[in-house]
């Protein structure tokens, strides 16, 4: 193993651990960047010289069981759907609820849906809520769809409106007023494209919503007409002419995914989806702050547990094993705000978890370099000798244990789910970590003076 290369890894290692160090420690990190482009603001040598960014502060993405609040599960009926627009009409009504959830005010809601087939469910998480029947209500709604047209002083509404956000203050006001024309009258929404090859939402009525929507744009031409789901402005195309026989599209600039998510929703409010509540959780918040408490003295106590047992049976070899099991842990962390990863206490379960199957890799490794070193080998044999027969035994384990944790997360519940992903990513960084952090560190030793005290290392 060329030296060299080795003290050049060290170095990048060193340099990842300290990157995320500050990651996690934003604030420290940010006050000599602060002072510094305070300082180059005003001086005029600094001017060609960029501005530093700021390291962002990235909280963690807690759970409900962990942060409180309240979990509502919903029966979805797809009786009178098609069995290919049962995912898209789910989703639908996913981002509907989503919707009204965001706007109840909840912080980082998290909605998904369960089942297939017939079968299929809505979970509704809101943490820190503090009125569950007022949440029940709200998302119990059935969405709304409707078209409106310009009041009779639109264009003094529309120049009132502009100078209150020029001037940012004042009450924006709507310059449409409502019609009969709403969601009920429409039949389907569908993505089209036209000469250009753009998308356009396409709408199709049914009869009777066909004859208000010719007389509505019989007297608009030339004048908007706005859409409105859920009482929030979608779009007000300009009427071209009178259109007849039901059909009609929505033009702009839209991309592929823009338009089919506006379709999507209009669906939700043409064909809305009847759910109903089937059961209700509530956790409090004493109850969330005590297991978030419990959960991190847990996985303190767990990995001081393990740093203490390896020193203390591997010595040398088993300081520098906590010195990258902490790196473990940082990036374990740090990959949880990134991604991110909604942390639940079947989560963090899985991660203290994953703390221990972290060091075992170790013990694996140190346990055949003490057997190579007893047989009288030098250092740098016996090292090579302990990672390469090591190295078949961690693989199985952790590829087995990976399957289980691939099962686990396929078929279980969410619940499951969450446990099942955090084992997983620790099982893949835990080999980044024995593998390649560990070995470098031990193989800057290699034709030291320390190399010779065999006690230190077995």
């Amino acid at each position: 193993m060329n030296a060299r290369n080795t003290k050049t890894t060290v170095a990048l290692i060193v340099c990842i651990g300290i990157a995320v160090g500050l990651f996690h420690l934003p604030n420290i990190a940010n006050k000599p960047i602060e002072r510094w482009n305070a300082y180059k603001a005003g001086a005029a040598w600094t001017r060609y010289v960029p501005a530093l960014p700021t390291v962002p502060v990235v909280p963690f993405q807690l759970g409900l069981d962990v942060q409180g609040g309240i979990q509502l599960l919903y029966d979805a009926d797809l009786s009178a759907i098609i069995s290919a627009e049962q995912d898209s009409a789910m989703q639908g009504l996913r981002d509907v609820i989503e919707r009204r959830v965001n706007l109840f005010g909840v912080t980082e809601p998290t909605i998904r849906t369960e089942g297939n087939g017939q079968t299929r469910r809505l979970v509704v998480e809101l943490a820190g809520i503090k009125d569950p029947n007022e949440a029940i209500r709200l998302i119990g709604q059935t969405p709304y769809l409707e078209f409106r047209e310009p009041r009779e002083d639109y264009q003094a509404i529309v120049v009132r409106n502009e100078m209150v956000f020029e001037q940012q203050e004042g009450t924006l006001e709507d310059p449409f007023q409502a019609t009969q024309l709403t969601g009920r009258y429409l039949k389907k929404a569908g993505v089209e494209f036209d000469q250009f090859q753009k998308p356009v939402i396409s709408l199709q009525f049914n009869e009777e919503g066909a004859d208000i929507f010719a007389e509505l744009t019989g007297r608009l031409v030339g004048r908007p007409i706005a859409i409105y789901l859920d009482g929030q402005y979608l779009q007000a195309p300009i009427v071209q002419g009178k259109i007849e026989g039901g059909r009609a599209q929505i033009t702009g600039s839209f991309t592929y995914e823009e338009a089919s998510r506006v379709a999507r929703d209009l669906n939700a409010g043409a064909l809305p989806l009847p759910i109903a509540l089937v059961s209700q959780q509530s956790i409090g918040a004493t109850l969330g702050g005590e297991s978030l408490q419990k959960s991190i003295q847990a996985g303190v106590m767990g990995l001081a547990l393990v740093m203490l047992f390896i020193i203390a049976f591997y010595r040398l070899s088993g300081l520098f094993a906590a010195i990258s099991l902490v790196l473990y842990v940082a990036l374990m962390l740090a990959l949880f705000k990134l991604i991110p990863v909604t942390l639940t206490l079947a989560g963090i379960a899985g991660f203290v978890l994953s703390i221990g199957i972290a060091v075992d890799a170790n013990i694996l490794i140190f346990s055949r370099t003490k057997e190579e070193l007893r047989a009288g080998k030098s250092f740098q044999v016996a090292l090579q000798e302990g990672f390469s027969r090591a190295w078949p035994s961690i693989r199985d384990g952790n590829v087995t244990t990976l399957l289980v944790a691939f099962v686990l997360f396929w078929f279980g519940s969410s619940f499951v789910k969450g446990f099942a992903f955090t084992l997983s990513l620790g099982i893949l960084l835990s080999m980044f970590s024995a593998i390649f952090v560990t070995r470098n560190f031990l193989a800057l030793f290699i034709g030291t003076r320390l190399e010779r005290l065999h006690w230190l290392w077995a």
